[in-house]
């Protein structure tokens, strides 16, 4: 009979270090578990004082983690590796394995880099007491409020594995919600991208030397060409002597501009209000929004409201994670209702924010005590109908990109024929004046 010092995880899940007397390793593990204990690290003790471990490895492995090896990371976590993970967490939650065990094996898979590093902070702060949710609320860029409370609702309710599981449920449906939506944009933007390109190609490139020829036959051209050619001029930076930046700059540059532009306005108040509100108007892109924004917040607040986290902190959380200040206004109004003892459906009537349908079905939950479902439902329907609304937008976007294309090319086409006209016209003067 031997003696073996351990440490393991209790069923509350904090950490707990003591001896055992056991014939072997595997049969300490075995009277750890019928102690109601999941033993994390079993080491026999040697000359009757545990086994120490190596203080000199300890400290590489510190020194390691602190920045001495290659594991750096810049930038939050990607959806798609925070999907991964949390269903593999669910699973393994789902099997009975130790808690802290779980994480371990989890971040030893992982790639160097964020999560990794995060994990085995979470690791650290589980195997040092601290619950799960606390540990991932010390990384807000991997684990929102919403992740954290959830896992906390789980906790509380002794029902971790379910939680994650829904958690991991959710996360799947809207990383393929944002990839059907991201997909459906590739290909305008494709287009539009190699359509600007060909057009500033020929404006650099063509342009000029049709002018040369023009030049050289002496014709006078007309007031769509003179256009044609001051455009081509800005584009390659001879306009004036007093041209510094070529317009070709402008037009590489001009995206990006744009994007950290429209970045600046939302960072103010009145900015993202303003945007928000004015991105809903716009005719069936103010459509898709609006559709994709209730899917997310019905998602969010079902979700919530089904792991037992109370309503009014899970409208909270759900107005913080809407993505649109014109929801986010309409859930604060149904925040206060319901704090003041009223409905949830009634706020939102008001706001018309949503179409009736919703408001409805919202109606009945709260009056059959299925709220949840409710909100399942709808995001489910409306999940359904941006992919309608996605396809109408493409429909609609391919005749209009086609007829500006053409008119663009024909612009072009048109101004150097006439030109060539004229010149014709003057050749053949000549030659019947012969």
């Amino acid at each position: 009979m031997a003696t073996y010092a351990y440490e393991a995880m209790n069923a509350s899940g904090k950490s707990q270090k003591g001896t055992i007397d056991a014939s072997s390793s595997d049969d300490a593990i075995q009277k750890l578990r019928g102690d109601g204990l999941y033993p994390t690290d079993v080491r026999e003790q040697k000359g009757g004082s545990a086994a120490k471990p190596n203080v000199a490895a300890t400290d590489k492995k510190k020194k390691k983690k602190k920045g001495g090896g290659l594991n750096l990371s810049f930038g939050g976590v990607p959806l798609k590796r925070m999907c991964l993970f949390t269903r593999q967490l669910s699973t393994l939650q789902d099997a009975g394995l130790p808690l802290l065990r779980s994480l371990q094996i989890l971040e030893s898979q992982q790639k160097a880099g964020k999560l990794k590093n995060i994990l085995e902070t979470v690791c650290e702060d589980v195997q040092g007491g601290n619950t799960l949710s606390d540990a991932f609320a010390r990384h807000p860029k991997a684990f929102d409020r919403l992740y954290t409370k959830m896992v906390k609702a789980g906790e509380i309710g002794g029902v971790l594995d379910v939680i994650l599981q829904r958690l991991a449920d959710f996360m799947e449906k809207g990383q393929r919600l944002r990839r059907r939506i991201k997909g459906a944009l590739i290909y305008p933007v494709v287009v539009i991208g190699i359509a600007v390109a060909i057009v500033t190609g020929i404006m650099y490139f063509v342009i000029p030397k049709f002018q040369e020829i023009f030049n050289d036959f002496n014709v006078k051209l007309p007031a769509l060409t003179l256009w044609l050619v001051a455009a081509s001029k800005w584009i390659a930076g001879t306009a004036s002597p007093d041209q510094r930046v070529p317009g070709v700059a402008w037009i590489i540059v001009s995206p990006f501009v744009l994007f950290f532009l429209l970045k600046v306005i939302r960072k103010t108040a009145f900015g993202r209000a303003a945007f928000d509100w004015i991105i809903l108007k716009i005719p069936v892109i103010g459509t898709l929004v609006e559709k994709t924004t209730v899917a997310r917040f019905t998602r969010t607040l079902g979700t919530l409201v089904a792991a037992g986290v109370p309503i009014l902190e899970a409208i909270t959380i759900t107005k913080e994670t809407s993505g649109n200040w014109v929801f986010e206004k309409a859930l604060g109004s149904v925040h206060d209702s319901i704090k003041e003892g009223e409905t949830f459906a009634g706020p939102l009537r008001k706001a018309k924010v949503c179409d009736a349908i919703v408001v409805n079905m919202i109606d009945v939950g709260e009056e059959t005590g299925d709220l949840d479902v409710m909100l399942m439902k709808i995001a489910d329907n409306y999940d359904e109908e941006v992919d309608v609304a996605v396809a109408s937008l493409l429909s609609l976007l391919e005749p209009f990109m086609v007829v500006i294309l053409g008119g663009i090319v024909g612009t072009i086409v048109l101004a150097l024929f006439l030109p060539l006209v004229s010149m014709i016209e003057s050749v053949s003067g000549q030659k019947g004046g012969k």
